[in-house]
């Protein structure tokens, strides 16, 4: 029985091009997962990088005076917007923005709000808003921070320093909703702000502390 040299090449190389082929599939197989794992780790790492908008609902902003030089008395502002990240891995991308609405101030007395909004203490006609904004994070723990940045107040902006706890990061209520929160404290002199009537009566130091909680699509 005589075998075709032609038959036997063609067979073969039929034989070569149907294993190439496998192999193809193959590698498409085991590797087209793993190109998409990488390529949604990346898009997450990318939304990971994003800011969070404050959720004014589930913040509160306190703020803190001495009266007569003997008790300490609180208050609240109830609006304030803007956005944050917190990245403890990459500080560099880390920042807070956020502005307060100061008519939303509320003392549990309507008379003293409105002396808290006249040309005596907030001028809140001229200048209906308080703003801060970070310009360097320094890590002193492992969810905490020192962060610089800039607190606006009656027109004026001075360099401050807030000590800032990451508080937490986790799913929203809603399906591909992120929520994030932190705790700031800060303490300020009004009078470096040009806010001095009632000093020392009231007193010059002012302590805020920012409770923050934002969301993330």
């Amino acid at each position: 029985m005589r075998i075709c040299p032609l038959c036997v090449v063609g067979a073969s190389a039929g034989l070569a091009l149907l294993g190439a082929a496998g192999l193809m599939s193959l590698d498409r197989a085991i590797t087209s997962p793993a190109q998409a794992a990488a390529q949604a780790s990346a898009a997450k790492s990318a939304e990971a990088s994003g800011p969070f908008d404050i959720d004014a609902v589930h913040s509160s902003v306190v703020f803190r005076i001495k009266h007569l030089g003997v008790a300490n008395f609180y208050g609240m502002f109830e609006k304030i917007s803007g956005k944050f990240h917190i990245d403890p891995a990459n500080l560099d991308k880390s920042m807070i923005e956020a502005t307060v609405d100061v008519a939303s101030i509320d003392s549990n007395n309507k008379d003293r709000d409105q002396h808290l909004l006249s040309d005596s203490f907030f001028a809140a006609k001229e200048f209906p808003t308080m703003t801060f904004k970070s310009t360097k994070f320094t890590k002193t723990g492992e969810n905490t921070f020192d962060v610089a940045g800039e607190l606006t107040l009656l027109g004026k902006t001075r360099p401050v320093t807030t000590k800032v706890e990451f508080t937490g990061q986790g799913p929203g209520r809603q399906p591909g909703v992120t929520v994030a929160g932190f705790e700031a404290r800060l303490e300020f002199k009004r009078s470096d702000f040009g806010m001095s009537y009632l000093i020392p009566g009231v007193s010059d130091e002012v302590g805020l502390i920012v409770a923050l909680e934002g969301t993330r699509k």
